[in-house]
């Protein structure tokens, strides 16, 4: 098992992991998808991966189960998915240049296992429609 810095939410029944430094947006990223989008969370800031039949799998650690940082208001309780199968490896770009305008394919090595990468601006509006998009138009 691995133990990797990242949140973890489920989309549509697909599991997304959102990749930045501290502070870089990725529990503010997961508020937005589960107020508005009905996602539902997994993991916090620390989500554990193993690979199970040749697929990744996100659980959190039992210590921080259901509870999400929310930069200004404190730790919430929140309803939350056991694990999911990750589906999407979102890495968040610490600036709005720092996101290609048309990039190539990309994938994230997770445990030996490809899994479709994309690239945001997390402050951008439109950055959780732009995950929506993806999981809608790459992933079987």
């Amino acid at each position: 098992m691995m133990n990797i810095h990242t949140t973890c939410i489920m989309l549509n029944g697909k599991g997304v992991l959102l990749m930045g430094c501290s502070g870089s947006g990725k529990s503010d990223l997961a508020l937005r998808l589960i107020r508005h989008y009905n996602a539902v969370l997994v993991a916090d800031d620390r989500t554990d991966i193993t690979i199970e039949n040749e697929k990744a799998v996100a659980s959190c650690p039992k210590s921080i189960a259901g509870l999400l940082e929310v930069r200004g208001v404190g730790i919430l309780k929140m309803p939350f998915q056991p694990s999911c199968r990750v589906d999407l490896v979102v890495e968040l770009a610490r600036s709005f240049s720092d996101v290609e305008r048309l990039p190539s394919e990309r994938f994230y090595d997770l445990g030996g296992i490809k899994i479709p990468l994309l690239k945001i601006y997390p402050f951008e509006v439109s950055a959780p429609d732009k995950i929506v998009i993806k999981l809608e138009t790459s992933i079987d």
